[in-house]
């Protein structure tokens, strides 16, 4: 591929993700929650696991402790047995009481609507934070998760497209500041859509991506 532009690789990107609008018309998170203290705890619990499995054992995890104060409080092998089938169940049950018994504390068991307040919680990172604010309270935000590095590297929507290792957080900031605020969480809920769907990590199916004629990696 000749280089590009920076015009042109803008204009490439929203035209590219003018097309994964009608493909992917309604987005929306793939965890199951009624509030924003479900959604946090979800959110944590889905790392190195897969939304789907998440959603089996949060059904049974919030009817036991309902909020921040009660499952505070929990016992860590209580947890431990709900959770047991996401694997490394055992952090993972530490993690959420702890954050939950801090959230309790310095919040009244409120999930703040901040990226500061949010960060601040035990096992908390951006990525978590931002899925709580753009889809519990409607705040932009653009989690950056496995695929989303996949597919903005393949698209070459990022100048470290090469890098193996990319920062999280430099991902971020680059490509948000190609698009308004209020298509951010759409946005990295379709990269997320496209990767598990079409872009896939071992064997990317170019040979029915939409995005093939334009995209600089398709085969």
């Amino acid at each position: 591929m000749a280089r590009e532009t920076k015009r042109a690789r803008l204009a490439r990107m929203h035209e590219e993700y003018a097309i994964l609008c009608e493909l992917i018309p309604a987005p929306a998170c793939a965890l199951d929650f009624a509030d924003p203290f479900q959604l946090l705890v979800a959110t944590v619990l889905s790392a190195q696991t897969t939304d789907r499995r998440v959603n089996t054992v949060t059904p049974e995890l919030f009817d036991r402790f309902p909020d921040a104060a009660t499952l505070g409080r929990a016992r860590l092998e209580e947890v431990e047995e709900i959770i047991r089938p996401l694997g490394f169940y055992h952090a993972k049950s530490r993690n959420i009481i702890a954050l939950a018994a801090q959230l309790e504390a310095d919040h009244g068991g409120v999930v703040p609507a901040t990226m500061d307040g949010l960060t601040a919680l035990p096992g908390v990172g951006r990525k978590t934070a931002n899925v709580v604010l753009g889809n519990a309270f409607g705040i932009p935000g653009f989690p950056v998760d496995t695929h989303v590095l996949r597919v903005t590297g393949r698209l070459r929507w990022r100048a470290d497209w090469r890098d193996a290792h990319p920062d999280p957080a430099k991902v971020e900031r680059e490509i948000t500041a190609c698009f308004p605020p209020e298509e951010w969480t759409d946005l990295s809920h379709r990269l997320i859509l496209f990767g598990r769907s079409t872009c896939h990590a071992r064997k990317p199916a170019c040979g029915t991506c939409p995005l093939a004629d334009s995209c600089p990696s398709a085969a």
